[in-house]
């Protein structure tokens, strides 16, 4: 049964490929290093081994109203609001086409959902890394927030719809 769990030493991700060099070199080099300095925390997909078959990355970010989507910004004031930020999110390519992402992606839903409770914030926002993951998130309820159709947000009343 696959879980997903906080990224830490007994995880291997020397294996791990994605088939996106930047995804796959952040997991080596770069995920431990964020979260030791706060930055961020990868949560990562296993199974009975602890080889890794996807991750996700959460972080903290701002947004301004201005770049959300009008009906909404309407709601807030015309300065910077607090959201999460899906950082990352990848499935290796041995494990793709097996709802993965899309089990990593209501994760981190939820997880966000979670920090809404705590502290407050409008929604999660993703900058997608081409069109094809771009219209994977519009499947879940992600919008475009700009000319860049590469930019989409969930906005915090989605979440806790969900």
């Amino acid at each position: 049964m696959p879980k997903i769990e906080l990224l830490d030493g007994r995880h291997d991700r020397t294996g791990f490929d994605c088939g996106v060099t930047a995804l796959n070199n952040f997991l080596k080099a770069t995920a431990r290093q964020h979260a030791r300095k706060g930055i961020s925390r990868t949560f990562v997909l296993t199974e009975e081994s602890d080889e890794i078959l996807g991750f996700f990355t959460l972080t903290l970010c701002e947004i301004i109203a201005g770049d959300i989507p009008a009906k909404l910004a309407r709601e807030y004031p015309a300065h910077s609001l607090p959201a999460v930020r899906l950082a990352r999110l990848a499935v290796s390519r041995r494990h793709q086409k097996k709802g993965y992402g899309e089990l990593l992606l209501a994760d981190a839903v939820s997880r966000t959902r979670l920090i809404a409770g705590q502290a407050g914030l409008i929604g999660l926002l993703v900058d997608a890394k081409d069109e094809s993951a771009s219209r994977f998130y519009q499947r879940f309820g992600f919008t475009t927030i700009s000319s860049d159709t590469l930019q989409l947000f969930m906005p915090i009343g989605t979440i806790l719809s969900i």
